[in-house]
């Protein structure tokens, strides 16, 4: 039983993933989950990506079954909205109402995809500074993070902040440093909520009080800047944490999306028709 609540938390986590990684290039129009072709580089070896997303088996192994079912009826924008919302439902999060009829882009692009996807290193300005740009402030910025109480990162997204920052709880840090070394071991994981990884709360909050932020992203919103009231609100009030973030999921997922004749229904998710 663990061991399936913990894929289904991998899973939800990489797929929740893809949508944010989407929908801030562009718009919510799955060009995150095209291959690259001789036109174009896609996202997928973009900086804040390379070498950690997750879940396009997922959503091809549904696209296939939704084909064989509705052909050229779903797409895969509106796929990845679905199993996003499913995903944070079925480990203990909100649900909310997906709004349909997104199409897929046609192209994607990798400078796009550098130039508008926050880094796990960046300031509380940038953060701030890079959701205003998609339309979403602080607040929904501050809530949409709250993703980070399920998934992992990889060493290479955390090693200077647990070798390096001083905003950091000691003992957090040299457990960490056990599988994040000042060199070597990029790939090694570590989960991004140390209190209850697999399920879908507010203790993601709760670390960033303790200074058990696992990114430099992450701590930012509770290190004397403008969004630690609210991080304290959440990490009191798990229920709060949860009607915001379902709101600003339903937001975040009408970023520039394709609809009427732009686009297209893909029907492979990995590729143009």
């Amino acid at each position: 039983m663990k061991e399936a609540v913990n894929r289904e938390a991998r899973l939800g986590a990489s797929v929740l993933r893809l949508f944010f990684h989407d929908c801030f290039v562009n718009g919510c129009d799955a060009s995150i989950l095209l291959d690259d072709t001789s036109s174009f580089t896609g996202e997928k070896n973009a900086n804040p990506s390379m070498n950690s997303l997750r879940g396009f088996e997922v959503i091809d192994t549904i696209k296939t079954q939704v084909e064989a079912a509705c052909p050229n009826v779903v797409s895969c924008a509106d796929i990845l909205a679905l199993a996003s919302q499913k995903g944070v439902a079925l480990l203990g999060g909100p649900s909310w109402t997906v709004q349909l009829g997104r199409r897929d882009a046609r192209t994607a692009s990798l400078s796009t995809a550098n130039a508008q996807i926050p880094m796990p290193t960046s300031s509380l300005s940038t953060l701030i500074s890079m959701f205003s740009a998609k339309g979403l402030n602080a607040a929904e910025m501050t809530a949409l993070s709250g993703c980070h109480t399920i998934g992992q990162a990889r060493c290479a997204s955390f090693r200077n902040r647990v070798n390096n920052d001083t905003n950091i709880d000691s003992g957090f840090a040299a457990t960490l440093r056990a599988t994040c070394p000042a060199s070597g071991g990029d790939g090694n994981l570590a989960p991004l909520d140390i209190q209850t990884p697999s399920q879908f709360d507010n203790k993601y909050y709760q670390n960033l009080e303790a200074r058990r932020g696992l990114l430099q992203s992450d701590q930012e919103l509770f290190n004397g800047g403008s969004q630690d009231s609210l991080v304290k609100s959440y990490s009191s009030d798990g229920e709060a944490f949860k009607r915001d973030f379902a709101s600003a999921m339903v937001k975040m997922g009408n970023i520039s999306p394709l609809t009427g004749n732009n686009g297209e229904i893909r029907r492979n998710c990995r590729a143009i028709n």
